[in-house]
C-alpha cells in the first residue's frame, strides 16, 4: 500500500510539473503572437501616404495622421508613432508644401510625451529633403527648423552636427564668413584654436569621447532592435574614423602646447603612433616616435610618465633610432 501511494504521488507530481511547464510554454507563444498581432494592427491603422495624397486635401490628410500618431504615442507604440510622423513629412514633401513641412516638424517634436525614436526618424527623414528644396532660402529655413528641433537632444547630436556643417557651408558660399565661423564654433575645436579661444576649445574637446575612435570597424554590426536609434552612414566627404582620430589628437596637441602640458602632448602622439596606417609606414612613425621621446623627457616624473617611459623603452621600433633610446 505504501509503495502504491508513493508511486501515485510521484506520478501526480510529474503530471503537475509537465502541465505547468506546458502551460508556460503555450502562454509564451500566445503572448508573442499577441504582441506581433498588436504591432501589425497598429501599423495597419496608419494610412498609406500614397493613398492619402490622392485625396488632394493635404490638411485633412495630415489631421487624420495626427490623430493616428496621438493614439500610437499614448499607447507607447514606437513603430506606429515613427511611421505616422514620417508619413506626415512625406505627404508635405510630395505636395512641395515646405512651410507646412517646417510647421509639422516643430509641432510633432513638441507633442506631449513624444518618443525619442520618432523625433530621430523625423529629423533623419527631413534631412533627406534638404538637397531637394527649390531655392536657397527654403533650404536654409528647413535646416534652421531641424537645428531648433535637435538642439539639446543628445540622441540626435550627430544629425545636428551635420546640419550645422551644411548651414555653415551655405553661409561661407554666400560670403558670410563671420556667420559661418560662429556656426562652426559650436562643433569645431580647430576654429576655436585658430581664434585662440582655448577655454571654448577645451569645453568642446570634452564633448568628444576618445573611446569612439577605438571601435573596431571590422566587427560585424549588430542588427538594431525595434525602437533603437539608428545613425545614418556618414556622407562620402566625411573622413574615416581613424582619420578623424588623427585629426582630433593633432588638434589636442595644439591645445596642450598652449599650456605646455608635455605629458598630455606625449599621450596624444602615442595615440597617433598606434594608428595602424601610421605604424605600418616608417616614414610616418619615425618622426612621431622621436617626439614621444622628447616630450617624455620634458614631462615631470609621475606614475603616468613612468608607465609611458617603460612602454616606449619596450618598443622594438626604438632600435631603429638608437640615439633616442639613450635620451629616454
Amino acid at each position: 500500500m505504501k509503495k502504491r501511494a508513493l508511486f501515485n504521488s510521484c506520478t501526480l507530481n510529474r503530471h503537475c510539473s509537465y502541465t505547468s511547464s506546458s502551460s508556460n510554454f503555450f502562454n509564451s507563444i500566445f503572448n508573442n503572437r499577441t504582441t506581433q498581432s498588436k504591432r501589425s494592427l497598429s501599423l495597419s491603422l496608419v494610412p498609406k501616404p500614397q493613398t492619402m495624397a490622392n485625396t488632394g486635401n493635404l490638411d485633412a490628410s495630415i489631421e487624420q495622421l495626427l490623430n493616428v500618431e496621438k493614439q500610437m504615442r499614448l499607447a507607447g507604440d514606437v513603430a506606429g508613432t515613427r511611421k505616422a510622423v514620417t508619413d506626415i513629412l512625406q505627404l508635405c514633401f510630395e505636395a512641395r508644401a515646405w512651410k507646412t513641412l517646417n510647421d509639422q516638424i516643430v509641432v510633432l517634436s513638441k507633442r506631449r510625451g513624444q518618443l525619442k525614436q520618432a523625433v530621430t526618424a523625423m529629423v533623419q527623414q527631413a534631412m533627406q529633403f534638404i538637397d531637394k528644396t527649390p531655392d536657397i532660402e527654403t533650404r536654409i529655413e528647413l535646416i534652421k527648423t531641424l537645428n531648433s528641433v535637435s538642439a539639446g537632444k543628445i540622441y540626435v547630436e550627430i544629425e545636428r552636427a551635420r546640419l550645422i556643417k551644411k548651414l555653415a557651408k551655405i553661409k561661407e558660399e554666400q560670403g558670410l564668413i563671420a556667420e559661418a565661423a560662429d556656426l562652426m564654433q559650436e562643433i569645431a575645436v580647430r576654429l576655436c584654436l585658430d581664434r585662440q579661444d582655448y577655454v571654448r576649445a577645451q569645453i568642446l574637446s570634452r564633448k568628444i569621447s576618445p573611446r569612439v575612435f577605438d571601435v573596431d570597424p571590422s566587427k560585424e554590426k549588430k542588427k538594431p532592435k525595434e525602437g533603437d536609434n539608428v545613425v545614418e552612414e556618414a556622407p562620402a566627404d566625411i573622413p574615416s574614423l581613424l582619420e578623424l582620430k588623427q585629426i582630433y589628437y593633432e588638434l589636442m596637441i595644439r591645445y596642450y602646447s598652449h599650456n605646455n602640458d608635455y605629458l598630455e602632448i606625449c599621450r596624444c602622439y602615442k595615440a597617433i603612433y598606434e594608428i595602424p596606417s601610421v605604424k605600418e609606414n616608417p616614414a610616418d612613425w619615425t618622426p612621431i616616435l622621436r617626439k614621444i621621446c622628447w616630450y617624455l623627457v620634458l614631462a615631470p616624473h609621475d606614475p603616468m610618465q613612468s608607465s609611458l617611459l617603460n612602454s616606449t623603452l619596450e618598443d622594438k621600433n626604438l632600435s631603429e633610432i638608437p640615439s633616442f633610446k639613450y635620451v629616454t
